[in-house]
């Protein structure tokens, strides 16, 4: 069976699950990608071609009507490759929908549509519709002297409730959604799409590959200096994953754990201004930035040499990690992942979203405890052997295939 799956970048995480899919007996992918830069990318994004097994086709990105993303091309592509399903993530969606050669072409081959996406962006119809109501002089895909002279004239409301019901149709126009938490049927039922058509996958990095790197990080001398009070982030240095909120709460536990240190893994845009604050802080000392580390033998050793894993803002497959090399877990609000992977107690701590107190709080009850702190690792361990894992999440990816499709990916099923 033969799947194209559109997407927006080639990343490190996304790429070793994908290598997985493709040698799943009876299936080929085949990823469709920009061939420059595109704004469909948030910032720092970590990609690379290396160790990809799957085939990659380029493709220039273009902007069709309204402002909806697509690719130059696409339609030949899927004349050529026939493929059985088309994953598509969001930011492409309506372009898809809208170029009627490839809508003729899909429907000739039979070719199936799955929507893949990140659903804690998506607000339910009803969030949408308020939101039209209460900010209405402000349309996202338009500069703002048109965004102003729309307002003026009583148009700019109108265009933002086609835009939603644009929005509404793809969704229901989708074959099936793919998404890794539960709160997909909650939110894209709100859009009438049936609940059947809705899979929830869970999200994983290689964990095979992480549990590997473990065992040989284990016979390896420490990378840092033996440190009972180490706390770590990792992950892009931009605003959204407060950063800042860490530091500040790292230069508190001090006062405690004159040991405490932290260490940063990561780069982006925020880099320079959390700096300054360490020193603002007077925490330089104890705080160690390091550049991204992407592969897994290094960055098991930074997680391995630290004692807590904290995310104080948005995120999520760094949690994962963290939890393959046995570190218990302090988050708030991320994005999804940890309604599944953290449980309050057991492998970790949620502090309420942006309190800065608690999080300190948190961090203090796991740093007086050296032994709960040792059983929750173990816990984390075990969550991603017996639960969520590479192994379970591309068997649901095959799984929702199946369902759509109406096929099996190969004699005896998977």
């Amino acid at each position: 069976m033969k799947v194209l799956l559109i997407n927006n970048a080639t990343t490190h995480y996304y790429n070793l699950l994908l290598n997985r899919l493709n040698a799943v007996s009876g299936l080929q992918v085949t990823v469709v990608t920009p061939t420059e830069a595109t704004s469909n990318v948030g910032v720092g994004v970590y990609q690379t071609r290396d160790g990809i097994d799957f085939r990659v086709c380029e493709l220039q990105e273009k902007s069709r009507m309204g402002g909806f993303s697509s690719f130059k091309g696409l339609t030949h592509v899927v004349w050529r490759e026939k493929p059985d399903v088309i994953i598509v993530n969001d930011g492409y969606l309506l372009g898809l929908l809208f170029n009627i050669p490839l809508t003729i072409i899909r429907r000739l081959l039979g070719t199936k549509l799955i929507l893949r996406t990140i659903p804690f962006r998506v607000p339910t119809y009803q969030a949408a519709k308020d939101k039209i109501r209460g900010d209405w002089r402000r349309f996202a895909f338009l500069p703002g002297a048109l965004n102003s002279a729309l307002a003026t004239l009583g148009l700019a409301r109108l265009l933002r409730w086609f835009y939603l019901g644009l929005v509404k149709w793809s969704y229901r126009a989708s074959d099936g959604h793919m998404n890794y938490i539960h709160d997909a049927f909650r939110i894209y039922g709100s859009y009438g799409v049936p609940k059947e058509r809705i899979f929830v996958t869970g999200n994983s990095p290689d964990t095979d590959t992480l549990f590997a790197a473990r065992a040989e990080v284990e016979k390896l001398p420490p990378v840092l200096p033996p440190c009972e009070h180490r706390l770590i982030h990792v992950g892009r240095l931009v605003a959204w994953k407060r950063v800042d909120l860490l530091l500040r709460a790292h230069a508190r536990i001090k006062k405690e754990f004159l040991n405490a240190e932290l260490v940063v893994l990561g780069d982006g845009p925020e880099e320079a201004s959390l700096r300054r604050l360490t020193k603002e802080l007077g925490v330089e000392d104890s705080v160690r930035f390091v550049a991204g580390v992407y592969k897994p033998k290094h960055l098991g050793q930074y997680l391995m040499a630290s004692s807590i894993y904290v995310l104080a803002g948005m995120g999520g497959l760094s949690i994962n990690d963290a939890m393959c090399f046995g570190l218990p877990v302090i988050c708030s609000v991320c994005d999804g992942t940890e309604k599944i992977l953290v449980r309050d107690g057991f492998n970790g701590k949620l502090f309420r979203d942006g309190d800065e107190d608690d999080l300190v709080d948190k961090i203090g009850q796991l740093c007086r405890n050296p032994e709960l702190r040792q059983k929750m690792g173990v816990h984390s361990t075990e969550i991603i052997q017996n639960e969520v894992n590479i192994h379970t999440v591309v068997a649901r990816y095959v799984k929702a295939i199946e369902a759509v499709t109406s096929r099996r990916v190969a004699p005896g099923g998977k």
